[in-house]
């Protein structure tokens, strides 16, 4: 396994990492994810990513349960969660002082641990102060819940926003963003955020590697039967990824990497991974299955890296073609 330091600090986190979004609590039980978090962990992941959403917290209760029956030591694990959608009541969503406070206290019930080592704030709150939610952040650090704080699926602007803020007030600014990454959706990546890696060394955690598994080339052929997109709660993923136009001009071109795949001898999932692992601003790419031979086969990507060079990556951009512009400078004036 490969570490890499998680932004400007001196956290390590493993390259490839485990998140649990889908799969605890739907397609996983408790022995499962037990066995799946056993063998990341043996492949040399430490970092384990969650979120309060996540089938309403009891994927945090299975986290939980895991680490403390394989009884790892809580120094060698990253643990997280994210914050926004705690529950149903008037104040269990949002970024709130008071939803973060209470929010990452029942996760961390949950996760049973005393802190997590990065905690997210799961998306933009629009009718909550950016500086409340910078407050609430540093106090959770102040408080011990948690180490580092950072951002999933905000923009760079109003990441800049936080980050200015924490600065000028002497706060703990943001850290790492949480955005989806693979090779179908690159914009935010690769174009927005290019200043922010070298003005505030902002760090990574990038998910959907395999865009919701149309990137696995499974579903090149239909839908196979117990995967995410055959059970109906993602029907709606399902009409967006296969069933539109854009969704099919993807699998033409999933169609077409199956070639460089099959060309070089390496799997689809782990052609999709070591793309994304390929970008140096990358922190770690959080993996997910429901199989642990899926866990097994993603792991193996790490083995490959050195045939997913610079000429095949070449292949790749041709097929894509969809590589951002550089029209926006999105460096401050």
């Amino acid at each position: 396994m490969e570490y890499r330091f998680l932004g400007r600090s001196g956290l390590k986190v493993s390259a490839l990492s485990f998140g649990s979004w889908v799969t605890f609590g739907e397609q996983v039980d408790t022995d499962l994810a037990y066995n799946q978090m056993k063998t990341a962990y043996d492949a040399g992941v430490n970092f384990f990513d969650n979120a309060e959403a996540y089938e309403m917290g009891k994927s945090e209760t299975i986290m939980g349960q895991v680490i403390k029956k394989a009884e790892w030591k809580r120094s060698d694990l990253v643990l997280s969660t994210k914050i926004f959608w705690g529950g149903e009541g008037e104040n269990d969503q949002g970024l709130s002082f008071k939803h973060i406070k209470e929010g990452t206290e029942a996760s961390l019930r949950r996760l049973q641990t005393d802190y997590v080592d990065l905690i997210f704030c799961h998306r933009p709150d629009k009718f909550t102060p950016v500086e409340e939610t910078v407050w609430a952040m540093n106090q959770m650090i102040n408080e011990g819940k948690a180490l580092y704080w950072g951002t999933s699926e905000w923009s760079a602007d109003q990441i800049r926003k936080a980050y200015d803020f924490a600065r000028e007030n002497h706060l703990r600014p943001p850290l790492m963003e949480q955005p989806e990454y693979n090779m179908f959706k690159r914009d935010k990546v690769e174009k927005e955020f290019s200043a922010l890696y070298e003005d505030i060394g902002l760090g990574t955690t990038i998910w959907s590697p395999l865009a919701s598994g149309l990137l696995t080339g499974k579903y090149n052929d239909g839908i196979p039967e117990g995967s995410r997109l055959d059970l109906e709660k993602y029907s709606w993923l399902r009409k967006k990824l296969l069933e539109s136009e854009e969704g099919k001009a993807k699998l033409r071109k999933v169609a077409n990497l199956a070639a460089v795949s099959d060309e070089i001898g390496v799997p689809m999932p782990q052609l999709a991974l070591a793309w994304c692992l390929n970008n140096e601003n990358v922190s770690t790419v959080i993996t997910g299955a429901s199989t642990v031979e899926q866990v097994e086969q993603n792991m193996k990507t790490m083995d490959i890296l050195d045939k997913v060079d610079e000429e095949v990556m070449g292949k790749i951009e041709e097929i894509l073609d969809n590589k951002p512009k550089e029209d926006i400078d999105w460096r401050r004036n």
